[in-house]
């Protein structure tokens, strides 16, 4: 039980490091909850960053979630844990993007778990049969949606209800539909702002400094 605690604080904790709060302080000295969107994450990064640390973010928030799934995840999984590997990972991935959108270091105020999430996944696609292949479509899906209408939240919206769609129909793991429907959820609360400037009109699209 001791390792199974350990292995989720553990990949909360991952998590929660708030990567685009930190290169706010250390490039700008700003708080980035107090511009642009204010939220944690590497969309607003770009908008008040500029590209190069926006991007820097981006991959910084995707390896937290590939490093928690199969680091953290090959590790623990070799202690007397509650799980056998498979449901150790996806369980250590879920608490690694509950860290990211409700860090503990900037009072459970984080980031909207797109990067992350996607991170998690790529993890979960060298342990798990077939996922690799519901990866490609809420790539393409997404890159689509962007492409389109340049914008980053329509994009990550679409793309997150089309992940338990996919999980159903490639025949993932039961506990990875259960997380791939509570993910979703978690993307369309943490976006529920911009779904409201979205049925508005009023949604910025992605630009650049």
């Amino acid at each position: 039980m001791l390792w199974t605690v350990t292995a989720l604080l553990a990949s909360y904790l991952l998590g929660s490091l708030p990567t685009a709060y930190i290169f706010g302080k250390v490039l700008k000295g700003i708080d980035i909850r107090t511009v642009g969107s204010g939220n944690v994450g590497a969309t607003n990064a770009m908008r008040v960053l500029g590209k190069g640390p926006g991007i820097t973010v981006l991959l910084l928030d995707i390896l937290k979630g590939f490093v928690a799934v199969v680091l953290l995840g090959s590790y623990f999984s070799a202690k007397p844990v509650l799980w056998q590997e498979q449901n150790l990972c996806i369980i250590i991935g879920l608490c690694c993007i509950c860290g990211h959108n409700w860090t503990i270091f900037l009072r459970f105020k984080g980031g909207k778990g797109i990067a992350t999430s996607f991170g998690v996944l790529l993890g979960l696609a060298l342990k798990i049969e077939g996922l690799g292949i519901v990866i490609g479509i809420l790539i393409v899906t997404w890159l689509f949606v962007f492409v389109t209408w340049r914008i980053v939240s329509l994009a990550s919206i679409i793309a997150a209800i089309f992940l338990p769609v996919a999980c159903f129909f490639f025949k993932q793991p039961p506990l990875l539909l259960l997380v791939s429907i509570i993910l979703c959820v978690f993307v369309i609360i943490r976006h529920k702002n911009n779904l409201a400037r979205l049925f508005k009109g009023q949604e910025d699209r992605l630009r650049f400094k």
